[in-house]
């Protein structure tokens, strides 16, 4: 049992830096933050931006007159985190797909790479500082917002800014580069888009990583009242660390490593398989081989139903090593590890031609995979089985099983397609959504009541 001995020594009461024979017995993987000069630009961590200018511009929020532009959206900051200096930072497109931060005062900071192809550090003051424990700060959306993200950081996130061919684009931290330069703080974030038409879509996602304990509601104008989303409870990180190191004791694969420990040898963020292959890409290579096979042969001898639930049932079998589903434009290979942790490669990726039956079930099929719900009873059918026969078989997305068993309100993605449930009122997601909306709160540290 020596990973929860260890555990136990990590998420106790440090009070010196560990030694390097210490850090070397962590299971987790450590944070070690580095430079610009250490970033690894990614599709996953830069938001591609047109170019406005050679130099960064400050838009003051009155002089914000253009209607394609206007909005008014209050986002209520709540500091329920019980560490230390907490900053948010407002980030996006504008309607120009132009990169903007919004500054505490409401004013558009509009930052410029200046024609680099090394990413350079945003200097300008988008940070927007909460105030203490049990307080709040309202800041107040000016304009539409498209692929936004409301960030938090217990201390100084770093944003970058980089040439790309058609524009600006937006370095962010990234959670999987153990040297990017923001890779030792505590952060998370919410993501937003608030419409031309002013309509709010905000969502709280564990898909990639679980970092700072976030939630979030939204109170409306039209009368159907506020949505809530609480997300995890305060403790959550240590927990599903802890969950994790049990797992790896378990089975043998490195489920203790997707926890990412700050210099301290505290956990501040717990990795998505998917995005821990980053990291390592051959630790679990071979997950999922046994299982794929074992679905194989069940469903060459016996129908596979998929409900897609907009076209009505399809019935798949195997043949010549091939999932073949009645109407579908083609037909699914045996997924990898990587397929099935992502739901957007191999026999899971979508292309233009594909029809509305292949756009259904891939979902649904991916979704039956990373729940290991293919195999058990009633599995024949999918989806069909309740949420309570999610991942009690191995192997299964245990990243995702204690997500959800420490989300308060069992809400918040914890892969691409956890929105898919039976028919009925189950729900998953952690969506918030208003054509009418009045005000965005979100809680920092722990869960709305």
């Amino acid at each position: 049992m020596r990973y929860l001995t260890v555990l136990t020594a990590l998420l106790g009461a440090v009070s010196a830096a560990p030694s390097l024979v210490y850090r070397a017995k962590s299971p987790f993987s450590v944070a070690d933050p580095g430079t610009a000069e250490d970033i690894v630009i990614t599709a996953d961590n830069t938001l591609n931006g047109t170019f406005h200018s050679p130099n960064t511009t400050i838009v003051n929020k009155n002089a914000i007159h253009s209607r394609a532009l206007a909005g008014n959206l209050p986002i209520k900051l709540i500091n329920n985190f019980s560490g230390n200096q907490v900053n948010a930072y407002i980030s996006g497109l504008d309607s120009d797909n132009r990169v903007v931060f919004i500054a505490a005062d409401g004013s558009l900071i509009y930052p410029s790479s200046g024609g680099s192809s090394v990413p350079v550090p945003i200097n300008s003051n988008i940070a927007i500082p909460l105030p203490s424990q049990g307080n709040s700060i309202t800041v107040t959306l000016p304009i539409v917002l498209s692929s936004a993200r409301i960030y938090f950081s217990e201390g100084n996130l770093q944003f970058f800014m980089v040439k790309i061919p058609n524009g600006d684009g937006l370095v962010q931290p990234s959670p999987t580069n153990l040297s990017d330069p923001s890779s030792g703080i505590n952060w998370g974030f919410v993501e937003l888009t608030y419409t031309n038409a002013l309509a709010v879509f905000a969502n709280i996602s564990y898909v990639d990583f679980v970092g700072m304990i976030l939630s979030m509601s939204l109170s409306t104008k039209d009368g159907s009242g506020t949505q809530i989303t609480k997300g995890l409870d305060s403790g959550a990180v240590s927990q599903i660390c802890n969950g994790l190191v049990q797992q790896g004791n378990a089975d043998g694969y490195p489920w203790a490593s997707l926890c990412v420990a700050n210099s301290a040898g505290t956990p501040i963020r717990a990795l998505s398989p998917g995005d821990y292959t980053a990291i390592n890409s051959a630790g679990f290579q071979n997950y999922w081989n046994g299982y794929v096979d074992q679905v194989w042969n069940q469903y060459t001898n016996n129908p596979l139903t998929i409900n897609t639930q907009s076209s009505g049932n399809v019935n798949c079998q195997v043949s010549g090593g091939t999932l073949n589903c009645s109407g579908d434009n083609r037909g699914y290979a045996k997924p990898s590890a990587a397929d099935i942790w992502g739901c957007n490669s191999g026999p899971f990726a979508i292309q233009g031609g594909d029809n509305a039956i292949h756009v259904a079930v891939v979902p649904r099929l991916c979704a039956a995979f990373v729940r290991s719900t293919l195999l058990i009873a009633g599995g024949n059918i999918q989806p069909g089985v309740s949420a309570s026969q999610y991942y009690t078989v191995s192997p299964t997305n245990h990243y995702s099983r204690l997500v959800h068993q420490y989300e308060v309100d069992g809400r918040g993605y914890a892969f691409p397609y956890d929105d898919v449930n039976p028919d009925g009122n189950e729900n998953a997601s952690g969506v918030l959504s208003s054509g009418s909306p009045d005000t965005l709160t979100v809680s920092v540290g722990a869960p709305l009541s």
